[in-house]
């Protein structure tokens, strides 16, 4: 009796990538209202006029939207004075991560970035059949860019640089930037992932459009999800020069952008001063909780997102469910710590409350 075929197994790789950990929506609780604080999202709604162009998409909904994003790399191109050669657009940023990880690595090539770091990163890698090299952070939770450049190897293609660092927070100086991208070759790709680009405040900030101009090997990568508040429509932009662009643009998924996408963000685009001014206030509102934080003894490493990071080790599970009683979630990382999001103000004293039952 023969026996029967092996059944079709995937790659190896693919068995061993992990699994993408999504922030949770909050439990219902009776006469309290819920705060989702997991995920990163802007709490206000759509920006004036984002609604409306939606809207007049989804009356072509029948049509296939357009592949080359055209009228989004055109209002791209005027508001970061960079040519629309070297844009190329996805479905978020992370998307865009997939993108030059496929593009430019072979099986076994490695790849250097911070840890902990975006969740995303090695799930990418993996995926790529590439090889992760995770560089600790600080114990400030910056990146220890000293050490990432000397895990650069012969092997390295590409190296990855959050800032502001999911889940941690803080961000790199434009002159450690500088130094840093100055001691890697030439041939291996240098991801400066901006996601959170709008929310920093600090001397010395990175600029992305200018740190590519300067360099042949940078990849800025940058979203709609955060500040613009278009989490739900998943779409997100790289500038790189024109070859660098060009590949990310020959293995975008086709069509991958939505039409409601697309629109959506051209008209988010449009409402920059509402959107500064948004900006503004949660970051002020960051600023009030790191200063309530501090005085029920916590220091947190110095937040440059719309997030904060509790470092809370053995205690992380604990504060995830006792958040919950709360009627907040936070993202907790098993064993390490704790990202809250910047979100309504209403929710700021339920941080403050919990920070406290935890104080170091």
């Amino acid at each position: 009796m023969s026996q029967s075929p092996a059944a079709p197994s995937p790659r190896r790789t693919v068995l061993e990538i992990p699994t993408y950990v999504a922030g949770r929506p909050p439990a219902p609780r009776p006469g309290l209202t819920s705060y989702k604080l997991s995920s990163n999202e802007n709490p206000y709604p759509p920006l004036p006029g984002v609604v409306e162009a939606a809207m007049g998409a989804v009356e072509q909904m029948n049509r296939y939207p357009d592949m080359g994003s055209a009228a989004l790399y055109d209002a791209l191109a005027a508001r970061l004075g960079v040519p629309t050669t070297d844009l190329a657009a996805a479905t978020g940023s992370v998307a865009l991560i997939y993108q030059l990880l496929q593009a430019f690595c072979e099986p076994g090539d490695e790849v250097v970035y911070a840890w902990r770091s975006f969740e995303a990163y090695p799930i990418a890698v993996a995926a790529a059949a590439a090889t992760s090299v995770r560089v600790p952070l600080r114990a400030d939770g910056h990146h220890d860019l000293s050490a990432m450049s000397r895990a650069v190897t012969e092997r390295t293609r590409v190296v990855m640089v959050c800032t502001p660092n999911n889940p941690t927070g803080p961000s790199v100086t434009q002159g450690e930037l500088d130094a840093f991208i100055a001691t890697v070759p030439a041939h291996v790709v240098v991801v400066v992932d901006e996601a959170y680009l709008e929310f920093v405040r600090m001397d010395d900030a990175v600029d992305g459009a200018a740190t590519y101009r300067a360099h042949p090997n940078v990849i800025v990568t940058r979203t709609f999800s955060k500040a613009y508040g278009l989490a739900g429509f998943r779409v997100g932009y790289a500038i790189a020069q024109a070859p660098l662009a060009a590949a990310l643009r020959a293995v975008s998924l086709p069509f991958g952008v939505s039409g409601v996408a697309q629109a959506a963000a051209i008209a988010s685009l449009a409402a920059e001063p509402e959107l500064l001014a948004r900006v503004d206030d949660l970051v002020a509102r960051r600023s009030r909780l790191v200063g309530a934080l501090a005085g029920v003894g916590w220091r947190v490493p110095d937040p440059q997102g719309n997030f904060v990071w509790f470092g809370l080790g053995d205690r992380t599970g604990e504060f995830a469910a006792v958040a919950e009683d709360l009627g907040i979630t936070v993202r907790p990382f098993a064993g390490e710590g704790a990202r809250v999001t910047v979100g309504e103000p209403e929710s700021l004293e339920r941080v403050v409350d919990l920070a406290r039952r935890f104080a170091p």
